[in-house]
């Protein structure tokens, strides 16, 4: 088979309704928009959502909760999951990325404490907890806060 002897498959590919070409297209006279009304006229039409006056739907639902857009999307990661590196590295956000720790550093990282290490790390991350901090620094390893 060769690039010119591709084709869509039968009925995949439809003509464009040509609207407003006379009678004998079918689509003439009002091009398919009716007699009158708003709908009928240039630029006409209601927005997305409008139900005629009626409180729309968006607004009659409750409204629950509270978004803060001050808010930072911190990526928690394990010690535990650490071990996978080799002992004496550097284990930064690009380490992790590379390694599929983690997919995105978003606005930071930062280290809990669940599991166990057993290798000596250079740990750069935004945050630790406390007890993440003991275990790497237990082994050998630094927390380095960035």
């Amino acid at each position: 088979m060769k690039l010119h002897e591709l084709s869509p498959a039968e009925g995949a590919c439809r003509d464009s309704k040509r609207i407003g070409r006379g009678h004998g297209s079918g689509h003439g006279k009002t091009a398919g928009k009716g007699h009158k009304g708003q709908k009928a006229r240039s630029g006409g039409g209601i927005r997305p959502g409008f139900e005629g006056g009626q409180m729309p739907l968006q607004r009659r639902v409750p409204k629950r909760g509270f978004n803060n857009i001050f808010a930072k999307n911190i990526v928690a990661i394990n010690v535990g999951s650490l071990n996978n590196f080799e002992d004496g590295s550097i284990v930064d956000a690009a380490a992790l990325i590379s390694e599929g720790i983690i997919k995105n550093a978003y606005d930071g990282i930062k280290v809990l404490s669940n599991g166990k290490l057993t290798k000596k790390l250079n740990v750069k991350a935004s945050a630790f907890s406390e007890t993440a901090k003991q275990k790497i620094e237990e082994v050998g390893g630094k927390a380095e806060v960035i």
